[in-house]
């Protein structure tokens, strides 16, 4: 038993802070998740951008998402819910096993709106629906207009994963 496997039975959920389509391909993530060495994935736009750009994974993809006139955001965030989808679809047995207590998979709004609660709202439920698992966490920064966000949010059956959080 390895040392994430020794945590899981001590009750704790260790997350992996990392994605990229190459996990995914090569099944190394599912390995990693049938192995019972972590239990939930976060993802933010600085994992994606390095997975992105350090591979050629994701070129057929943004070919064809280029040759529809989709800017450079809405690519991203097709790219990136296509590769949050399949994990969570990878982690659903952790989720379920867990009753919804783990197994979670997170995908953060644009940090951009993060001093725009309607905006915010917005993104998050379009992220929510277009993933349509029940094992997502959306991740909203915790800013004033932020936290008026989560409230929002929450209030529509969401799961959140709070981020950006600062003292």
């Amino acid at each position: 038993m390895n040392s994430l496997q020794k945590l899981t039975t001590l009750g704790q959920s260790p997350w992996q802070d990392n994605i990229s389509r190459d996990q995914l391909i090569s099944g190394a993530l599912k390995s990693t998740v049938d192995n019972r060495e972590i239990t939930g994935l976060t993802s933010n736009p600085t994992i994606f951008q390095k997975a992105i750009s350090g591979s050629s994974d994701y070129d057929n993809t943004i070919g064809k998402l280029a040759v529809l006139d989709k800017n450079p955001e809405d690519i991203f965030f097709a790219l990136a819910s296509e590769d949050i989808k399949q994990a969570a679809d990878i982690f659903m047995p952790v989720y379920e096993r867990s009753n919804g207590k783990d197994g979670f998979v997170s995908i953060e709004v644009s940090p951009r709106l993060a001093m725009n609660t309607d905006a915010t709202i917005q993104e998050a439920i379009k992220l929510w629906n277009d993933i349509d698992m029940p094992n997502l966490m959306v991740k909203i920064p915790a800013t004033i207009p932020g936290l008026e966000a989560i409230t929002e949010v929450t209030a529509h059956g969401i799961n959140v994963n709070v981020t950006l959080i600062f003292s």
